[in-house]
């Protein structure tokens, strides 16, 4: 329990038109290792067109979980619904279409009661290796992370699919930013925030969610062109708080990205690498899509 009388964790999970995800990630959370007195979940729907009524209320004998709902604003905007209403000492973020192994909460809890100022960022597997798509997703991310974690960048970065930190300090930092309107760059920013202000953040490799994201290549174009939009708000953020204007990568950023597959196990390394290379080029459109269109004030 935490010292304030309430569970020592908050399980936050946005969701939007995700029915069948929803179920299969709080199916997950029934069978987690910590005992259901230490921890609650909070979903919120951030605007579907059908209620998760029924999928949240089959759940509520087998876990403490409550629903909330707001009329959209994206996955940021969600995740700080939920939070202002957590009643835990921690906060533990995932998404809809993950499943957290049994010990998750566990091995994040280790790590946050030792450094309770530190946020805590977990290892995401993807479980779909035969979709080629999700399998480039996830080598993307794992590229990412062993580029931004590397002793050269003072930038830590979490995916906000895994990672859990105090819920005092998530609401300390500001949340995440109501300028990110879609799903990418709301965690990169909070984590840039995060890491300005001189708090430490840590990887906790065995602290694993399962990752069940069906991509198709149109999907999969989509997802990182959206992800571009975000970049563009990010830089946007950055640059309003003083903190310089874009940082374009090293020719050595983009080697390492095309040559990773190659060195990580997949099993068709040429295709991952391609769809790798491709997502740069859908960023680069996203980002120019929203720096050359017109936003409101």
């Amino acid at each position: 329990m935490s010292e304030r009388g309430g569970p020592e964790f908050t399980v936050v999970i946005p969701s939007r038109d995700r029915p069948a995800q929803l179920e299969r990630c709080l199916e997950a959370l029934t069978g987690l290792e910590t005992p259901r007195e230490r921890f609650e979940v909070v979903v919120v729907d951030d605007g579907s067109r059908a209620s998760y009524g029924e999928i949240v209320a089959r759940r509520q004998g087998q876990i403490n979980v409550r629903l909330l709902r707001r009329e959209g604003g994206g996955p940021g905007l969600a995740r700080n619904t939920g939070a202002a209403e957590a009643r835990g000492r921690f906060l533990a973020l995932t998404d809809d279409d993950c499943a957290p192994a049994p010990d998750w909460l566990e091995r994040l809890g280790e790590t946050l009661r030792r450094q309770p100022e530190a946020l805590a960022g977990g290892r995401t597997v993807n479980v779909l290796p035969q979709n080629v798509y999700s399998e480039a997703s996830q080598e993307l991310l794992s590229y990412l992370y062993a580029y931004y974690h590397g002793r050269q960048h003072g930038m830590r970065f979490f995916a906000s699919c895994n990672f859990a930190l105090s819920a005092r300090l998530f609401q300390e930092s500001g949340g995440f930013h109501a300028r990110f309107r879609l799903a990418g760059g709301e965690d990169r920013d909070f984590c840039e925030r995060w890491t300005a202000a001189g708090r430490p953040s840590l990887y906790v490799e065995d602290a694993v969610v399962y990752h069940a994201h069906a991509l198709t290549l149109a999907r999969f174009l989509r997802q990182h062109y959206t992800y571009g939009r975000g970049a563009w708000h990010f830089h946007q953020a950055r640059a309003e708080r003083g903190r310089g204007g874009v940082k374009i990568e090293p020719l050595s950023f983009l080697t390492g990205m095309l040559a990773h597959p190659f060195r990580a196990r997949v099993l068709r390394p040429l295709t991952v690498s391609a769809l790798m290379g491709g997502s740069v080029a859908m960023n680069a459109l996203g980002y120019f899509r929203e720096r050359f269109g017109a936003h409101p004030k």
